[in-house]
């Protein structure tokens, strides 16, 4: 039986289980916005907390330490390489393979478990698709609300939520990730609306306004991280001064206040979704899933001659 996404419970890690592994955070970062690299090195920590593997660090395609070289430092046995990505597309399945070695340039595939030099190398899938997924963005979505209660918190039977993601032409898994999202929360109920929109496809961030048909809305960025995207582009689409935002963005200010109202409706804007504490259950159970799935291929007999 399979868990719904929007009813997912997760499952406790026992201590023992993954103290001969490494965890190993692969995130985009940047070498201009110091907030890029955030979500890997807190949901990092918040592992080092728990204890639960022998080795924990971060990696970054921008930034160091870089993914091409990370491996180097990482001793364990074991190793699971979680994409801290939204969707599976041309940076999880062509540039971060191929940067670990995982992945011969032009390969109509790759292994995601491999062996080399001793070590057991596992390639998680990115933790943007996974189902758990759902229950993040309301939990971002009740966050921003919770924080910013004025003048009173809406019932979200008085809300529109909108699901905001980058989109693009040439890559049509992130447009897809935003939608499927759209479309489990429309299936729970409790809103008046679930909407998608996006930053370089229609519908635009900035339509927001006129498609709400409630004065509450949320609009929770689809992103890993505050970035660029969520601090200073969104609220600029949602008709923010461009000077304003920058000013406050160099003072170390929120670029949008929450909530604010605009042509008759109010919009609280939230966290990114990779900035959501629950993030950190989700990338163990990306972990948990590459490991049964290694264990079960062990197990299973081959049918080859």
């Amino acid at each position: 039986m399979n868990t719904r996404p929007t009813d997912f419970n997760f499952r406790h890690m026992g201590l023992s289980e993954f103290q001969d592994a490494a965890l190993v955070l692969v995130a985009h970062g940047s070498t201009t916005n110091g907030d890029s690299a955030g979500p890997a090195y807190r949901h990092g920590d918040e592992m080092r907390r728990r204890r639960l593997f022998a080795e924990v660090t971060e990696a970054f395609w921008k930034q160091e330490p870089a993914v091409w070289s990370v491996l180097r430092g990482v001793f364990a046995p074991r190793i699971f390489l979680v994409p801290l990505f939204i969707a599976e597309g041309w940076f999880t399945e062509q540039v971060i393979p191929q940067s670990l070695g995982l992945r011969h340039p032009g390969a109509p595939s790759f292994a995601r478990v491999q062996s080399r030099n001793g070590q057991i190398l596992h390639y998680c899938d990115p933790v943007g698709s996974h189902p758990a997924m759902t229950e993040v963005l309301k939990a971002r979505a009740r966050d921003v609300l919770e924080r910013h209660p004025f003048p009173r918190a809406p019932k979200p039977a008085d809300t529109t939520l909108f699901i905001a993601g980058h989109g693009t032409s040439y890559a049509r898994g992130s447009r897809e990730a935003i939608e499927r999202q759209v479309s489990l929360i429309r299936e729970t109920g409790g809103y008046a609306d679930v909407l998608p929109l996006f930053l370089e496809e229609s519908p635009l961030i900035n339509e927001c306004w006129k498609q709400s048909t409630t004065k509450n809305i949320v609009l929770v960025p689809y992103f890993i991280s505050d970035g660029l995207h969520t601090q200073e582009d969104i609220p600029v689409m949602l008709g923010e001064p461009e000077t304003m935002v920058r000013g406050r963005l160099a003072a170390g200010q929120p670029t949008w206040r929450n909530p604010t109202e605009r042509h008759g409706k109010r919009l609280w804007l939230a966290g990114a979704v990779g900035t959501e504490p629950m993030m950190a259950d989700v990338i163990l159970e990306r972990v948990r899933e590459s490991a049964a799935g290694a264990a079960q291929r062990r197990s299973s007999p081959s049918t080859g001659e």
